[in-house]
Formats: C-alpha cells, structure tokens, sequence
C-alpha cells in the first residue's frame, strides 16, 4: 500500500464562521479528511490573524468558533491533526529559518502587498502606509506551516495559489543551500467548490458586511434569508436564476434533484418571499443537527481546549524532531558536537603512514601526505617492530634530522625534504 496522501488547511480565526466559509471550506474540508489513504493537518491560524485584527477578544473568540464549527461539522480529532497554529513553537522558529532563505523580490511580488501598494498609490499615500513587516511577510509563515509537516497537498482557492508556488520557490531554495529537506508542496484546487453571494449579491465576506453566520439560532437565520437583496419581479412573473443569489445559495445546499425543481419554480414565477422560505428550510434542514453541536462546544470551551491541546501534541510529535534536524542543517548546532565533528574531519585530512608486506616476505611503510600524494617510500624491513621503529623515529624528529634513516627509505618521485617534513610536523601537531 503506498504512503498516505499528506493534506493540510488552515483557516485563519478573525471572525465568525459563515455559510460561505462552510460551502467552500469547512465542509469539503471535512469530507476530504475522510477519504482512505489521506493524512489530513487542519490547524487554527491564529498567528496569521494577528496580521488582519488588532482585537486580542476577537481572536480567541474567533479561535473558538472556527474549532466548534469543525468539530460540529463532523471533523473526527482521532482520526486528524487537529491543532491551533500558536500551539506549535517550531513553526515560528522554521519561519525565521525561511526569512534567511527568501529574497525580498519574491515578496514584492505576493498579491495582498502589491493590493495595499495599489491603494496607497490611488490615495495618494506613501507607498507603505499601514504595510506591517507581519502582511509582507505573510507569504513566509504561511510557507513555514507547510513546510514543516511537508504537506503534499493545500487545498486552497484560486487567489492563494500563489503562496503555494511561493512556498515551493523558499522550499527550494532551503533545499538548495542545506540539502534535501522539504517536499515542494501542490495546491489542490477544488474547482466544484462555490463561491456564495452574500446578501447583497456581491461575494459573502467579512469585509463587506453581507455574509449569513453559519450558527445563528434559527429565527435569525430565516430573517437574514428573508433579507436577501431579489429584483422587483412580482409572483407568477418567470425569474432567472442566472445571477440569483438565492439560486445560488440553494444550489450549494440542494442535491441536483431540488435544484431542478428549484430552477422550474423560478421559470414559473414563484414569489420571492416563498423562494426564500424554501431556501431557509433546506439550509436549517442541513444546518440544524450540526448548530446543536457547535452550541454545546461554545457552552464548554474547556472541551475545544482539550481536543486542541491533544492535537497539538500529535503535531509536535512530528515537528519537533523535525525542527531539530532543520537547526542542524543551518548550522545551529551543540559546540560540543561541532568540535567532535571538527576533529574527525581534520583526522581524515592528516598525512598518513601505512605498513604493508609484500610478496618478497618483506614488511614496508609509506608516508603520504593528506592529498595522497606519495612522500616517502621505504626499503623492506625483516618485522613489522622495525617498520614501527623507524616510523617512530621519523614522527619524532623528522625526515632532515633522522640521516640514519635515509638508508631505510628514500624521497618519492617528486616529493622534497621540505615536503616529508611538514607531513611528519602535522603528525606531530595532532598527536
């Protein structure tokens, strides 16, 4: 059976969870980690918050929302890594280790800081105004919770894309300058996944204030629906269902079934007010089972912590030895074992002399120096105690200073005094 599939996502705790975050991120989330043969990471990115909100109440509320919301829509923590991003010191460790690794061009290039240049140049500000050193380097922290579980895949949309390519550019870099570490991850993108329109019809988001919660209670839920933005078309008046936001949101709930039906009301001239009664029921009719959950988590927030905390140990099972391996790989690295290492390498560099016996019954030495060049080449010996003698003598005194020995041995081709004497020096030195 081949290695599971390695998928990691992560949602950032700024706000409240809406059904817009739910269609096209809790929920194929959820379904995703439940496929055989996948190994599914799904964090809390509250570090990544901390670039978007200012409001520290606002982050753990947002923390405990987005934990309940996945809980509630069927993550199973036993069957996951299921952990909040801040739980895991060695992800901010790994981003500093990136940031030595990533060229500020690179950066330059990532979307949301050009977005920010733009405005600024358009307001007549000066470039940088409201830019923190946390927005433009985003992109880093966002390679450092990749790369440290060495995700395969990241399901994303198309406008994070390119933090993935982003995040394969830094990996690859690392790989380069310190050896083979991380795998360069993909971005799945899930081309099925809606994009829903808020109340007014523009895109459900946070920053333009149009989006339905996802847990409200029941009867705010309805009269959010009800408040949906529809054109004047009276009942019995046929409605396109091209650019309805009602459509839309129902079809993102609605089997292909009712969505057909649905279409066919529409084509009939269902009155508004029905076709946003039936859009209610279908989502409560989802919604309903799960808001009994989250409701019960947010009562108890101590449970959520626990599950996280339990995740956080999973993860650090993996990124803590793995972190550990990357300091080393940079350098960072006990003194003790950089002096060790330091001196089995000088060992493996220091001129050597080797005893050998030849065919003759002869015993012979030669020295060569740390590059293997040959330095001096003995005459036979009638033992190996006589070869150890004169190697003795000529460690001690030198090849100019023991004569007595040049009736023994004799300077290789190419090879001077000079040459036979710093060898026996090193030697010497290193002992």
């Amino acid at each position: 059976m081949s290695s599971p599939l390695r998928v990691l996502t992560g949602i950032t705790t700024s706000g409240t969870p809406h059904l817009g975050n739910y269609v096209g991120a809790v929920r194929p989330t959820v379904r995703a980690s439940r496929l055989p043969n996948t190994e599914s990471f799904m964090f809390l990115a509250d570090y990544h918050a901390l670039i978007k909100t200012g409001d520290p109440a606002r982050v753990q509320r947002s923390t405990l929302e987005i934990a309940a919301t996945w809980i509630a829509c069927g993550l199973d923590p036993e069957q996951v890594t299921f952990y909040r991003q801040s739980d895991i010191p060695e992800i901010t460790e790994l981003t500093w280790l990136l940031t030595c690794m990533t060229g500020k061009g690179l950066l330059n290039r990532a979307h949301a800081y050009k977005a920010m240049l733009d405005r600024n140049a358009a307001a007549g500000a000066e470039p940088d105004e409201g830019v923190t050193a946390g927005l433009f380097m985003y992109p880093v922290l966002m390679a450092a919770d990749i790369l440290l579980f060495n995700a395969q895949q990241v399901p994303v949309g198309r406008d994070q894309i390119q933090h993935i390519e982003m995040a394969r550019d830094i990996a690859s870099s690392f790989n380069h300058q310190y050896g083979e570490h991380f795998m360069l991850p993909e971005a799945a993108i899930e081309e099925s996944v809606a994009t829903l329109p808020g109340l007014d019809g523009r895109k459900m988001s946070k920053s333009y204030d149009n989006t339905i919660p996802l847990f409200v209670p029941r009867e705010q839920l309805k009269k959010l629906i009800m408040g949906i933005v529809t054109d004047s078309r009276a009942p019995g008046e046929p409605k396109d269902t091209e650019g309805s936001a009602l459509f839309q949101i129902y079809q993102a709930f609605a089997t292909p079934e009712e969505t057909a039906a649905f279409a066919q009301a529409y084509a009939d001239g269902i009155a508004w007010g029905d076709a946003k009664q039936r859009l209610f029921e279908r989502i409560d009719a989802e919604i309903a089972p799960m808001r009994a959950t989250y409701d019960e988590l947010m009562a108890h927030p101590e449970r959520v912590e626990a599950l996280l905390q339990a995740g956080a140990v999973k993860a650090r099972a993996i990124a803590t030895p793995f972190a550990a391996r990357l300091r080393h790989a940079v350098g960072l690295r006990p003194l003790q074992a950089a002096v060790e290492t330091k001196a089995k390498a000088d060992k493996a560099t220091l001129p050597t002399f080797k005893q050998y016996r030849e065919k003759d019954g002869q015993f012979y030495f030669k020295l060569a120096d740390a590059k293997g060049r040959l330095l001096l080449q003995s005459l036979g010996h009638a033992s190996p105690k006589q070869c150890g003698e004169a190697i003795a003598q000529l460690k001690a005194q030198g090849w100019s200073a023991s004569p007595a020995l040049h009736a023994l041995a004799s300077l290789a081709d190419g090879a001077s005094a000079a040459d036979a004497d710093a060898a026996l020096q090193i030697l010497r030195e290193a002992a």
